[in-house]
């Protein structure tokens, strides 16, 4: 018997009023969860920095700028990887496609802690970054389904400031299983905590996908929700501003070892320093989880952004004229601090028109985020030449052109506030 074809769901631009759905878990818990699930990416990346000259001698890297890769290809993949994660959980349910992505991580870990040569390295990881994509892209599509506003801009930021703990401690993890035990247990040490965040998930996390927002999916509304958070101004000028400070950020994450440890001579005290650039990152996230409710994301993130520009601007007369490893690291401090009011409150701006379609929405923005920002980084690191400048460059470019994306999402009018607290 003939049916008649079906008719793709009709992207819409407002969402329909319902009443919230169920949510048993309180806020602590939820933030925490969330944050985890985020951090296992950056435990992912952070742990693996003391180790990289260790596997740049063992599997006989030739270039010493090629170790980067390690860290670089991950991101890359994970931000090409998430503009699939969206569409499914917008089908199929948050719940099930992050537990999928979890599992994923587990089981890339391990093969990555078994990988005979570099070459099958790059690749398992690579593919560890596509797979594992919702763990990107998931947490920030339960949030929006949760808050909106300058309230998920501040919950974002309190997510930040739990996630930041793994920075601050992952390198330092990393050296101490050096110590006892070869760089492949790094991996297994991630695949163990994947599995226990899997379960934490399983047994709080609820469903928060709204039934009346579920899609089906079919190629020509993927598409239409794609267009339709391109073609958004507000969301695009914010998407390509945080893929310009994204990238700043993963250019300094993947060249980090080798300026700070080799370039200015820390040695043995970089983990502690990077430790120290997360903890300024995350009170700063607190700082700014408390100041939106008071000025408003736009407000905030444009002030922050002219800050960073400025900042850099000048840390680059320094590099020109030659500076050592504290001053770099104050410098570099202030910038990474300014970045924790940018981010959290571009993405939130970003995600805001987009309530009916937040997987779909989330999945384009982690995409051009973290894709774009994670080439730009992979290209700085690259760049590397033994000294900062590369890096400094970069980052006034990236602030100046973050402004200008965001005074075009705002039709050239810098330092409103549209949205204010409930």
């Amino acid at each position: 018997m003939l049916t008649p074809p079906v008719t793709p769901p009709v992207v819409r631009t407002e969402a329909v009023a319902t009443a919230p759905v169920p949510f048993a878990m309180g806020r602590v818990e939820f933030i925490g969860m969330m944050a985890m699930v985020q951090a296992l990416q950056a435990l992912s990346i952070d742990v693996m920095l003391p180790a990289l000259g260790v596997i740049s001698r063992e599997l006989a890297i030739p270039d010493a700028n090629s170790r980067q890769l390690i860290v670089s290809l991950y991101l890359l993949c994970s931000g090409l990887g998430a503009l699939f994660p969206g569409a499914l959980a917008d089908r199929f349910g948050r719940r099930r496609v992050l537990l999928t992505g979890l599992v994923a991580y587990a089981v890339l870990a391990c093969v990555c802690a078994a990988a005979p040569s570099f070459q099958l390295l790059l690749a398992a990881r690579a593919l560890q970054g596509l797979l594992t994509a919702p763990l990107l892209v998931v947490p920030m599509t339960i949030v929006r389904d949760r808050f909106s506003g300058d309230r998920m801009a501040s919950l974002q930021s309190m997510v930040a400031v739990v996630f930041m703990a793994v920075p601050m401690v992952a390198p330092m993890l990393g050296q101490t299983i050096m110590l006892f035990a070869g760089w492949r247990w790094i991996f297994g040490a991630t695949a163990l905590a994947a599995c226990a965040v899997t379960a934490w998930v399983a047994l709080r996390l609820p469903e928060t996908l709204r039934p009346e927002y579920r899609q089906e999916i079919h190629m020509s509304a993927i598409l239409g929700n794609v267009r339709l958070a391109l073609g958004t101004r507000e969301a695009i000028g914010y998407i390509l501003g945080a893929a310009l400070i994204n990238g700043t950020l993963f250019a300094y994450v993947s060249s980090a070892q080798q300026l700070i440890a080799e370039h200015f001579g820390a040695g043995l005290r970089f983990p502690m320093i990077f430790a120290t650039m997360a903890l300024i990152m995350a009170m700063a996230n607190f700082a700014n989880s408390r100041i939106v409710h008071a000025f408003g994301a736009r407000r905030v993130s444009q002030m922050a952004v002219l800050l960073f520009t400025l900042v850099n601007a000048v840390h680059f007369v320094f590099v020109i004229r030659g500076e050592d490893l504290w001053l770099f690291v104050t410098f570099m401090g202030m910038a990474i601090a300014l970045v924790s009011f940018i981010n959290a409150n571009f993405q939130s701006i970003a995600l805001q028109p987009f309530a009916h379609m937040a997987g779909s929405a989330a999945s384009v923005i982690s995409f051009l985020r973290s894709a774009n920002g994670g080439l730009l980084g992979v290209l700085v690191g690259q760049a590397y030449d033994g000294t900062a400048r590369p890096l400094i460059g970069f980052m006034i470019f990236s602030g100046a052109g973050a402004f200008v994306c965001a005074l075009y999402a705002d039709h050239w009018r810098p330092f409103r506030r549209l949205h204010y607290p409930d």
